[in-house]
């Protein structure tokens, strides 16, 4: 049998009460999970919004390294690009070079990119919110130097030098690494290492490029 629709004129098979009850589920499925993105979309706005507020041009410059070699390694980028406009205020982002893998040879090429930007939060808040945007982005536990959804890494906070159990800065091994070096002596040649004195384009000189190819820039 049918029931008709006064309003629309429709013809439409009577449901049984299993059947209401079912699409009333899926219904209150579906208006929960666009609650919950709404509510985050939200929530990332306003947190964009108060941290943005907070950065005056004399907020510490930082250098953050990013790199992917598992899934969508573009998408994956973009992602991680457009969560850290969160936290910090990026003003540069360096082509994108694809590269050999680096302490475990054995999987997948990576992508690899640097960013800089003002910041508002302290180092320690800052790795806090860059482990947090690595598990938005997808990044699960795995082994050291294995593969990785996405990996952000602090190269540079100012020129401050930190030896903590749990965060060094400067990064201890951005000098032998040249899918760090290239991406970063684009953007900023004449940074100098605050410990080496060195320059990154001097640093450049000194590492294998042959495995660094570039691939192109990031158009967000």
């Amino acid at each position: 049998s049918v029931v008709k629709v006064p309003y629309y004129g429709y013809d439409l098979p009577r449901l049984s009460w299993v059947q209401h009850y079912r699409t009333l589920q899926r219904i209150t499925h579906y208006a929960s999970r666009i609650t919950y993105y709404a509510l985050r979309i939200t929530h990332h706005a306003r947190r964009m919004t108060h941290d943005a507020r907070r950065i005056t041009p004399h907020a510490p410059r930082v250098y953050l390294g990013l790199g992917t070699n598992l899934g969508d390694r573009w998408t994956n980028l973009l992602r991680a690009i457009e969560g850290l406009r969160a936290f910090v205020a990026v003003d540069a982002v360096s082509p994108v070079y694809e590269t050999e893998p680096w302490g475990y040879a054995n999987q997948p090429p990576f992508l690899n990119a640097v960013v800089t930007g003002l910041t508002a939060l302290s180092p320690h808040d800052l790795l806090s919110a860059l482990k947090q945007l690595e598990r938005d982005v997808g990044r699960r536990p795995t082994f050291r130097y294995g593969p990785r959804v996405i990996d952000l890494d602090i190269l540079f906070y100012g020129t401050l030098c930190l030896d903590d159990p749990d965060l060094t800065i400067p990064h201890p091994r951005l000098h032998e690494r040249a899918f760090v070096l290239v991406p970063l002596a684009h953007i900023a040649p004449d940074l100098l290492h605050p410990i080496l004195g060195t320059s990154m384009r001097a640093l450049l000189g000194n590492v294998d490029t042959s495995t660094v190819r570039l691939l192109g820039e990031v158009r967000e």
